[in-house]
């Protein structure tokens, strides 16, 4: 590990705020990608008869545990469930719902919080745990897989800019300014109308406009370092342009890059949501943070709803507003470490 990057680290943890939110994210990140093992209505482990199945991560047919149906078996049957009883034993999540699991147990819904539902249930008697477990996940991989896209898009759009100068970044610039004024929302509302929408194709339309906060940045340090004495040297010596800007300009873009992302990740997330929110997201059977809180928004008189939802975003737009800041102190040429005093 070169010096540079140490001090860096360095400079990452000195920040004490910056440094236990990001530790705190990668927890409750780690656990929500092992969603499935802390709430779901399918056994972690199964025996029956010596024989063991994995029904978390693995489909069964009711035929296979000695039933007749060849569907998938439903391991809240009580016909399975006493199976279970009479020819072995099942290791279940702490959670037994999943997001899509309804509890008809229920006799009134939305219902309060309790020893099975631990933040209560919704208006279709699902448990509301075990969708902002689900939903956490599903933000933050929607939001890193778009903050991917828009990164590799606004680097490439903001360098050729950058580098090139002239009419290619007067027309470059031209077209980014009547991009952004397209009306994202009336965008998805046609295209809602016309098509079911789904996770990639959000991922898709977001993407033709979120690139734009970073091209800006990205075009800024590349006007600013194509004059550099060692990038016009390297011109002179017949590199070509492509490995000038990858090898020689590019790096020094980066850092104003990621210091960007943390908060360009936090306004996917929030898009994500409020699009759901509004209707226009996600199918209706996704686990999402925004449709459960339009739910909450019905239901006012089931307040668990609501408060789950926003602690939920609260706490994750937090740390990455946190880790954001750390980021960027640490990515600062102008800061050093902080001296320690004598003890």
């Amino acid at each position: 590990m070169n010096p540079v990057t140490r001090r860096r680290i360095a400079l990452f943890k000195a920040n004490r705020r910056g440094w236990w939110s990001f530790v705190i994210f990668l927890v409750l990140f780690g656990l929500s990608l092992g969603a499935e093992f802390i709430a779901n209505d399918k056994p972690i482990l199964m025996r029956l008869d010596d024989q063991y199945y994995l029904p978390v991560l693995m489909r069964y047919s009711e035929v296979e545990l000695g039933g007749v149906l060849k569907t998938e078996a439903d391991y809240r049957d009580p016909f399975i469930l006493n199976q279970i009883e009479q020819r072995g034993f099942a290791w279940w999540p702490p959670v037994r719902f999943s997001y899509d699991t309804i509890d008809w147990s229920i006799e009134i819904t939305p219902s309060p919080p309790d020893g099975t539902h631990w933040i209560g249930t919704d208006v279709f008697g699902q448990d509301v745990f075990a969708r902002l477990l689900y939903g956490f996940r599903l933000s933050v991989l929607f939001g890193l897989t778009l903050t991917l896209i828009s990164a590799s898009v606004g680097v490439a759009v903001g360098a050729l800019q950058g580098y090139f100068g002239g009419y290619v970044d007067l027309l470059g610039q031209r077209f980014v300014e009547i991009w952004a004024g397209v009306p994202v929302l009336f965008i998805l509302i046609i295209l809602a109308s016309i098509v079911e929408t789904n996770i990639w194709w959000m991922i898709a339309i977001l993407s033709l406009f979120s690139w734009m906060s970073l091209v800006g940045v990205v075009r800024a340090e590349f006007l600013r370092a194509r004059n550099f004495e060692f990038v016009r040297a390297a011109r002179a010596l017949g590199v070509s342009d492509l490995r000038i800007m990858r090898r020689h300009v590019l790096p020094n873009a980066m850092v104003a890059t990621l210091t960007l992302m943390p908060f360009v990740l936090n306004g996917s997330i929030t898009s994500l949501t409020a699009l759901d929110f509004l209707g226009f997201g996600l199918p209706l059977e996704s686990p999402s943070l925004g449709r459960l809180l339009s739910l909450a928004k019905s239901n006012l008189h089931a307040p668990w709803l609501g408060l789950g939802v926003f602690f939920t975003l609260a706490i994750l737009l937090t740390l990455l507003i946190f880790i954001g800041e750390a980021v960027r102190d640490a990515l600062d040429p102008r800061r050093s470490l902080p001296v320690r005093e004598a003890s």
